[in-house]
């Protein structure tokens, strides 16, 4: 009997045993997944605070970089000679004041003249000559213009017609040329300033050689340097402005084109109600 009850006992030790270490491992598990699940939480924290640190680096070494290029800009802007700098910073300012005010005129005088043309036409196989005339006063633009100024001499034959729009697109044609002179003038004063400033900065130099009684590379340099900033800056201006220039000049050639094509179509729209 007392050995039936060891052997029992022992079992329900082993057991008992088993059981305990079965639930520890249990318990462990979920202790360790959440220990794993901390630690990567932590490490994304890391990670999401070390990426912020690496903006900043970036935004700050760029806020740099434009600081330094604007510190070089004005220091070469001194360097070179802040009267004559000056003076073709002036050119390059009202140069891109006319151009972009040629540029915008341009813009707002364009108009479909296919489209002008066919209304006016309609208009004037519904109502007459004056309705016609109604259509290019309310369109804007040198060609609606100069089809006002045509249908309004309408009664005095056709080749008055013709007279008045080759005329009037004379006229329109000016206004559009409006301003070029002061573009060409700033394109051309520029460069000269430029050299104007070399010419004296090379003077200056050749004075300081003379003063100190030696030729000094030193000197030499730097005063060369120094004289050649403003022939740079005058001929980078002189390059904007004349691209500026060709590009308001070919607007005005294809204008000028349409101005006359259409002419030829009004022409031809006034000998066919005369019939």
């Amino acid at each position: 009997m007392k050995k039936i009850f060891a052997v029992i006992t022992a079992v329900a030790i082993f057991a008992f045993g088993m059981t305990t270490n079965v639930n520890a491992q249990e318990e462990a598990a979920p202790a360790a997944e959440a220990i794993e699940v901390a630690e990567a939480e932590e490490a994304t924290e890391n990670t999401e605070a070390v990426e912020p640190v690496e903006v900043i680096d970036a935004e700050t070494e760029e806020e740099v970089a434009e600081e330094g290029m604007h510190q070089t800009l004005k220091t070469k802007f001194i360097e070179g000679g802040a009267f004559f700098m000056s003076l073709v910073v002036f050119c390059l300012i009202f140069g891109l004041a006319f151009c972009i005010e040629r540029i915008i005129y341009l813009s707002l005088s364009t108009v479909n003249t296919n489209k002008l043309l066919k209304e006016l036409d309609e208009a004037w196989e519904k109502n007459g000559v004056e309705a016609a005339m109604e259509v290019c006063r309310n369109t804007r633009g040198p060609v609606a213009s100069i089809f006002y100024q045509g249908l309004s001499r309408y009664t005095e034959g056709v080749d008055v017609v013709e007279k008045t729009v080759a005329s009037y697109g004379s006229v329109q044609l000016g206004l559009l040329e409006k301003n070029l002179s002061w573009i060409s003038l700033f394109i051309a004063l520029a460069p000269m300033l430029g050299f104007m400033g070399t010419v004296i900065g090379m003077i200056e130099a050749f004075d300081k050689i003379q003063q100190a009684g030696d030729i000094s590379a030193t000197v030499v340099a730097g005063g060369i340097k120094v004289a050649l900033l403003t022939t740079l800056l005058g001929l980078i201006v002189a390059i904007i402005l004349q691209i500026f220039y060709n590009y308001i000049l070919s607007r005005i050639d294809a204008m000028t084109n349409e101005m006359e094509d259409s002419s030829i179509s009004l022409l031809d729209i006034v000998v066919k109600h005369s019939k």
